[in-house]
């Protein structure tokens, strides 16, 4: 007999099992047993919420994105005029979102989403979402809000790409130093 009211609590655990697994093997190349095995519950188990690894994956991302928003809306809307913009580069490199296990996803999920449709779509929503939000903040700041919230974005995606590749813990006052650097330049 099923137990009522346990399946969130665990498709929560095979998520965080998901990040936790592709983190430390740095690829997707891990097994639905492994990652199950991790959440201490079955193989079987896991197919059955979600399918299969891609899903499992796909849902872990959706989980670090609404985490990555939710670190965005506790931080608006900020101090000052810089205020929304600060609120989310500050989000980006949060505790809960600058984690190895979190960015070695993301740079996994980045991987997939060159085979997988969904994982492309899913890149491309978050990308826009980003872009509008930052080129909201950067109005009033700057004659061209557009090219400085495109760069932007690729800072923090190429910092991430560069902690999630060197050994040891992630640094994330260096990396937000490198973004705030770089808009201190830009919007002087």
């Amino acid at each position: 007999m099923p137990k009522l009211g346990a399946e969130p609590i665990r498709k929560a655990a095979l998520i965080n099992a998901a990040i936790f697994e592709v983190g430390r093997a740095g690829s997707l190349d891990v097994t639905v047993a492994q990652i199950a095995r991790r959440a201490g519950m079955s193989p079987a188990l896991a197919h059955h919420y979600f399918g299969s690894k891609d899903q499992m994956f796909l849902a872990a991302m959706r989980y670090i994105l609404r985490t990555y928003g939710q670190s965005v809306r506790d931080r608006l809307p900020g101090r000052g005029a810089r205020g929304r913009l600060d609120a989310i580069v500050q989000a980006s490199f949060a505790p809960q979102n600058f984690q190895r296990e979190t960015v070695s996803a993301w740079l996994n999920f980045y991987a997939l989403a060159l085979t997988s449709e969904e994982a492309a779509r899913l890149l491309r929503v978050y990308h826009m979402r980003l872009r509008s939000n930052l080129i909201v903040a950067l109005r009033g700041l700057t004659d061209h809000p557009d090219r400085i919230a495109d760069t932007v974005g690729a800072l923090i995606d190429g910092v991430y790409l560069r902690e999630v590749l060197k050994p040891g813990p992630t640094d994330a006052d260096a990396a937000q130093s490198t973004i705030m650097t770089y808009l201190k330049e830009a919007l002087a």
